[in-house]
């Protein structure tokens, strides 16, 4: 349980102030080079400053073995993701994603993206880190919970990066071309990599579990997060962007939308694992 709830508010703010820097200092660098796409990038390098800072702040406040555990699973997974992306989006243009964002706006479209994309992403990473920062704060040793926190969100990055890596290696092949990438994970569920993001924050949620009220403040969390990579801007825009593409609806009747589940044989007039 937490004991000092006045160092867990200083680094409150402090972890605000360095989700904010590292967003604004995206968006300089997004403006000069008049590319927004950029920002995905930076969702997980402002993940692991937050842990750096909340690592840094706790000390003497928290369970060193905690602390220690929880900003290294953040960090991991958070440059993981950063790195995988700059590989994914080099020599790329815009995100059509952001065009279409963009192009909502009814003023100045810079100031627009600023309000709607940079701060609004600083926000949700401060939000979704609350079970990092709290957890470091928690003088209690590891538990049941640490460990099945830790497994949880192993088995998340492991997935995540397993289907980066799969898909990556299908669109190498000029064959594929065009194709839709229906093997491996990606035959299991649609996204494989946002749920191992998914389960990622809750084993991260499981290691700020050391007492109801914590558990309970913080849960809003994986939560979010969850519905972010589902109903937000994860999985429905994508599929969106993807809907008109030759063998896309086929593969969705046949593949679950996002927990894995085994594909269902496709039959005339039947559609399985809608979501």
């Amino acid at each position: 349980m937490i004991t000092d709830w006045g160092a867990l508010g200083i680094n409150l703010g402090a972890t605000a102030a360095t989700a904010a820097a590292v967003l604004l200092i995206t968006f300089a660098i997004a403006v000069r080079r008049g590319l927004h796409r950029i920002v995905d990038i930076a969702w997980g390098v402002a993940f692991s400053a937050v842990a750096v800072v909340t690592w840094l702040l706790s000390d003497g406040h928290g369970d060193d073995g905690r602390r220690l555990l929880v900003a290294a699973a953040t960090a991991i997974w958070g440059l993981r993701l950063a790195a995988h992306i700059a590989r994914r989006s080099r020599g790329h243009g815009e995100d059509p994603r952001y065009t279409a964002l963009l192009d909502k706006a009814s003023g100045n479209r810079t100031l627009y993206a600023l309000r709607n994309v940079y701060l609004g992403q600083g926000a949700l990473v401060w939000l979704i880190s609350l079970p990092v920062q709290s957890a470091s704060y928690s003088p209690g040793s590891l538990g049941v919970l640490d460990y099945c926190g830790i497994a949880v969100w192993a088995l998340g990055l492991g997935f995540e990066a397993l289907g980066d890596f799969q898909l990556a290696r299908f669109k190498q092949d000029p064959a594929n071309r065009g194709k839709i990438m229906d093997r491996g994970l990606w035959g299991w569920t649609r996204h494989p990599n946002y749920f191992g993001d998914s389960l990622v924050w809750w084993g991260l949620y499981l290691l700020a579990c050391t007492a109801w009220q914590p558990a309970l403040a913080v849960l809003v969390s994986p939560v979010l997060m969850t519905l972010l990579l589902t109903v937000g801007s994860g999985k429905r825009l994508l599929e969106k962007h993807m809907a008109d593409r030759p063998g896309f609806a086929e593969y969705a009747a046949r593949t679950s939308g996002f927990f894995p589940l085994p594909p269902r044989t496709s039959r005339p007039g039947v559609s399985w694992w809608r979501g």
